[in-house]
């Protein structure tokens, strides 16, 4: 194709992209209409009627931005397919999330996730949690919006600030209207848009390439196929020990407790729709990756012998996946656009998930700790004016981060570096019985001290090629080629080292370590400084403690002994929550009680007084249906 034909969308592709947008708001007002009786809570947290199913999707969706359906294959591409062992990581997180963080966070009835916080500690430190989420939720949906649209609109030609707006205006449209119902629902729809997107790429570009034969052929001789390096330095960027180990860290802190994905696992029916809705999606995940790693060998199969970005036919990574696509698809009007509906697929729905996050947070966080008797219907306008204000936020942040040059990398790797100390913060109130509040406030912030040290650090030095080891590219087929010696080489970026600035030891060790490794540092700080200050500071009786604010992981390793395993308890009380878990009473002894005004589903308040000494767990969590016996079908 002529490169006066690539970059060019015409109307088909259009009316197949707008599509994408009608159905997510139409699916808006459906849920409007349908829901506009029921109660501010149930627009927040959907009823906590959801099924597993449109929650599973929904998951995947959210967490499967542009930026994954953009720079996973070129990851690829230019590094090989060890990307597909983040598979190992998805598992591992998946695992954690269902068995370690959602029982805790749904037997206590939340509706925020740093709610958890206060009552695990204090006030200032679920403020200060919230505070941080929304900061880099903001920033991070931003970069989300603008980096995609970006990419599209320099090889495609496809509008800029036409798709920056579109995606702020529908995804604040239907989240104002249908709340997390029609967020939930219309990620699964754009989950379907996503797999029919790269499953169009597949078939054709192994068409084009020769079959699947020959793609795996070029692939191997192009060391594309060398997945399994063991080698254990922390500085190399992609190992199978910095992907299952990092990645695990990084993605169990947006997983495991990310407001976005506790929200949709709360929504559920019951605590086991939560959990398979969580293995579910695992799958999903999966089927993602798969797609994403073979699109990224498929494009390598294509280029092989001439690769855009050494021919500076696309000036940056992320532009060879639409431009591998006009490239193949060019010829077939509307399927473009399909692959761009894949794409912002994956930005409508992490917007959307964003913005619905946010407005949940600020609501229970900062609304209903000022206002304390809002009526129903006072609570859903604001609810809905939240919406709006943080779906204006996010694409203002897009239009920003058009402005901010080089910075939009850093933005990109703000949720490893907060992720890592946000999941060592829960970690220490959910598995370590002996954390008080101060370790808990100073655990927050050594790790985001030392995390944002090693990720801006970073920044400023990049690593070298001999820790980031980009595979070669070619440019020996290429006609329009300047050279009149024809060479394999390495992208224009890496060819002069007299653009890298001046390193220091700690430039080429520190701030050398895999990107993939910020939320395990965060992590370990967090967790580290935390128990220490506790212990110095006055740790937290383990009987002080409620059981169920704990999860007791030693159960996992101690499963033969009963005795072992109350050992390990470190005298917290776990044998009376699961005597309540099994009785008929749902009363569990405590060490005072626990007064609270709880709304029912119908919009009836009541007062949960429990005898003196002990609290009742099934009133106490908001009459979520995880406490009630599973008998209802999938």
């Amino acid at each position: 194709m002529d490169d006066e034909q690539l970059g060019t969308f015409v109307s088909w592709d259009y009316v197949v992209f707008a599509c994408l947008f009608v159905v997510s708001s139409g699916i808006g007002v459906f849920f409007a209409v349908k829901e506009r009786k029921n109660p501010s809570s149930e627009f927040l947290v959907g009823g906590r009627q959801m099924t597993c199913g449109p929650v599973a999707l929904s998951l995947t969706a959210s967490f499967m931005s542009a930026v994954t359906v953009l720079g996973a294959p070129s990851d690829v591409y230019r590094f090989g397919g060890s990307f597909v062992l983040f598979g190992v990581a998805y598992t591992f997180v998946v695992i954690a999330t269902a068995e370690l963080f959602v029982p805790v966070f749904y037997r206590s009835g939340i509706t925020s996730t740093y709610e958890y916080l206060e009552i695990r500690f204090c006030k200032g430190v679920r403020m200060a949690a919230t505070l941080i989420y929304i900061l880099q939720t903001i920033l991070y949906t931003g970069v989300v919006v603008f980096a995609p649209a970006l990419a599209l609109n320099q090889v495609t030609g496809f509008n800029l600030w036409g798709s920056i707006f579109a995606t702020g205006i529908v995804c604040t449209f239907y989240c104002t209207l249908g709340g997390l119902k029609a967020v939930v629902w219309t990620d699964a729809f754009q989950m379907v848009v996503m797999v029919v997107g790269f499953m169009t790429v597949l078939v054709q570009g192994t068409r084009k390439t020769g079959g699947a034969a020959s793609v795996w052929e070029v692939a191997k001789n192009g060391n594309r196929l060398d997945i399994f390096d063991f080698d254990p330095d922390p500085l190399r960027r992609h190992t199978f020990w910095t992907i299952s180990v990092g990645g695990t860290f990084t993605w169990l802190g947006i997983y495991g407790v990310n407001q976005s994905t506790i929200q949709r696992c709360i929504s559920c029916k019951t605590e086991t729709h939560a959990k398979l809705a969580l293995y579910f999606n695992l799958l999903g995940l999966l089927v993602i990756l798969v797609c994403a790693v073979f699109s990224g060998l498929i494009m390598y199969a294509f280029y092989a012998n001439c690769d855009p970005w050494t021919a500076q036919s696309v000036t940056a990574p992320d532009q060879l996946m639409p431009y591998f696509v006009m490239e193949i698809l060019g010829d077939y009007p509307g399927l473009p656009g399909l692959f761009v509906a894949c794409a912002f697929s994956g930005t409508l729905s992490t917007v959307a998930a964003s913005i619905n996050a946010l407005a949940t947070v600020t609501y229970e966080d900062f609304v209903k700790q000022c206002c304390t008797n809002l009526s129903n219907k006072a609570s859903g306008w604001i609810s809905k004016g939240l919406c709006i204000v943080f779906g204006v936020a996010c694409t203002t942040m897009a239009i920003a981060a058009s402005y901010m040059g080089g910075v939009v990398q850093a933005a990109l790797s703000i949720h490893g570096m907060c992720g890592g100390p946000m999941l060592g913060l829960f970690s220490l109130g959910i598995i370590f019985p002996w954390t008080n509040s101060m370790g808990a406030a100073g655990g927050l912030i050594v790790g985001i001290a030392l995390s944002f040290w090693a990720g801006v650090g970073a920044f400023i030095y990049p690593a070298l090629d001999i820790n980031s080891r980009p595979l070669s590219l070619s440019i020996e087929g290429c006609l329009q080629a300047n050279s009149s010696d024809p060479t394999t080489t390495v992208p224009p970026s890496h060819l002069d080292p007299t653009t890298l600035p001046s390193r220091s030891s700690l430039a080429d060790h520190w701030y050398s370590m895999s990107y993939l490794y910020y939320s395990a540092v965060g992590f370990l700080a967090t967790v580290t400084a935390g128990l220490l200050i506790s212990f110095i500071t006055g740790h937290t009786r383990s009987q002080d403690v409620k059981p169920w604010l704990l999860r007791p992981v030693c159960n996992l390793f101690c499963f033969w002994s009963k005795k072992y395993k109350k050992m390990c308890w470190c005298g917290v009380h776990h044998e009376l929550k699961q005597d309540m878990e099994c009785s008929d009473t749902d009363t569990v002894k405590d060490e005072g009680p626990f007064v609270k005004e709880d709304i029912g589903r119908k919009g009836m308040k009541r007062k949960v007084q429990p005898a003196k000494n002990c609290y009742n767990l099934q009133e106490k969590a908001h009459d979520n249906a995880g406490f009630t016996e599973d008998t209802k079908p999938f």
